[in-house]
């Protein structure tokens, strides 16, 4: 990790910076993709998976034997982490379900909103060299909650052509049965567009790497909504004297292992704790199965000491971190002054890894600096928001002039004329 010792403000947004790829190189080589799977379908699907995973596939959907038998592949103390993950999950999901009342915002005049599901739902759940079952939960419990009626899963197998069986348990937990064996851009593309095996979706959720993050990026412009430009994971500690460097280089570690694009951000205004947590980092480092992906994550991820901690949450909001966590002796008072984070863990015992597997908060978050502008998924993400509007007699004759009026002001008279032919009506009643 490279140090920076009180850096101005103004070098804040270099610092901020992502690790990324050449763009236009990764744009052109995710729109190839695309338009090979919206042409090709199926064939495309099994030609990159043939391409970049070196499995060759006869059948892209998982058959209901595989997910049976899935359950019989994991430990029992496995399966009761994941069922006490699903109930939390669950627990704190359900708590967002919101029932609103119609209002009367004039005497006659009836507005109110309510909360659809969106029909055709796609989660990608990243596979490969780490199968995330826990986002499956993250976003199929949701999902489920919100009674979207189709769900699709797709996710890469491992060298031996199968999805992982913790992921197929957790569809099963979760009543899902339409899981696919493809990753990466494709399976975006083909959610996105729809293949003889897989379905169209209409929103696509899901984090990835910068493929599939672009991918994302890339078929919204085609009028597939996605959840958020979710990519690279990513982890900002504030830590004072208070903090223990053992618990701080754990929870850096534990975004780094994510994956080689990850990054990881030290803020102090100790130099002796980032002195002491940056030594820890290398002894845990040293027995990680992951050590080489972890190490080249570290590389490009930063220490930063700052004059306060004030500042280094100044800094933070600045770099806007997919996760925070404040690892001081008041993380409270901090807190109040967090704008910018996809989600926040408080104090010394809240490691980042309860939110990613069991507090019940999701975990499907905002990176890359989009925290400044989105939100994490909840509930509210798997559906519409539709309103409705009812007015009576009573309602037209107290805002039918103000809406003549500011149509005519607009010069738009057809608009105009639609409420002056109503309000003609009505006082020919009274």
């Amino acid at each position: 990790m490279e140090f920076f010792k009180y850096p101005p403000k103004q070098t804040w947004d270099d610092l901020c910076q992502r690790p990324v790829q050449n763009q236009k190189e990764l744009k052109d080589n995710v729109s190839n993709i695309l338009r090979e799977v919206k042409e090709k379908g199926d064939q495309a699907l099994k030609f990159f998976s043939k391409q970049f995973d070196e499995v060759q596939l006869e059948q892209l959907r998982v058959s209901a034997s595989e997910i049976q038998k899935a359950e019989a592949q994991l430990s029992n103390d496995l399966k009761q982490a994941i069922q006490l993950a699903f109930t939390n999950i669950k627990k704190f999901h359900a708590s967002q379900k919101v029932n609103e009342k119609p209002i009367e915002t004039q005497p006659g005049v009836k507005c109110w909103r309510k909360s659809i599901p969106i029909d055709k739902v796609g989660l990608y759940i990243p596979g490969g060299s780490a199968p995330l079952f826990s986002t499956l939960l993250m976003l199929g419990v949701p999902a489920k909650l919100a009674g979207c009626p189709e769900i699709v899963v797709c996710t890469p197998v491992g060298k031996n052509a199968k999805v992982h069986p913790a992921i197929l348990y957790t569809a099963k937990l979760l009543g899902i049965d339409q899981v696919y064996k493809t990753g990466g851009a494709q399976a975006i593309a083909a959610m996105a567009f729809g293949t003889e095996s897989i379905p169209q979706t209409y929103k696509i959720f899901g984090p990835g790497n910068q493929y599939v993050t672009t991918a994302k990026q890339l078929v919204q412009q085609e009028g597939v909504a996605i959840d958020m430009p979710a990519g690279p994971s990513e982890v900002l500690v504030i830590a004072d004297e208070s903090s223990d460097p053992t618990f701080v280089a754990a929870d850096l570690l534990s975004q780094a292992e994510h994956g080689p694009d990850s990054q990881v951000i030290l803020t102090s205004n100790s130099k002796t704790v980032i002195q002491k947590v940056l030594e820890e980092v290398e002894t845990q480092l040293e027995v990680l199965p992951r050590k080489e992906i972890t190490s080249e994550a570290l590389v490009k991820s930063k220490a930063v000491m700052l004059n306060s901690l004030q500042e280094a949450m100044d800094f933070s909001n600045t770099y806007a971190p997919e996760h925070l966590i404040i690892a001081t002796e008041a993380p409270m008072k901090l807190a109040e002054s967090v704008r910018n984070a996809g989600s926040v863990f408080l104090g010394n015992y809240s490691c980042e890894s309860a939110g990613d597997y069991a507090s019940g908060t999701n975990h499907t978050l905002p990176t890359n600096g989009f925290a400044r502008s989105y939100s994490g998924v909840s509930l509210d993400s798997f559906f519409k928001k539709v309103t409705f509007q009812q007015l009576d007699e009573e309602g037209i004759r107290n805002i039918g002039p103000a809406i003549e009026q500011m149509a005519a002001a607009e010069q738009l008279d057809a608009h105009k004329n639609a409420m002056s032919l109503r309000l003609k009506a009505v006082q020919n009643y009274v």
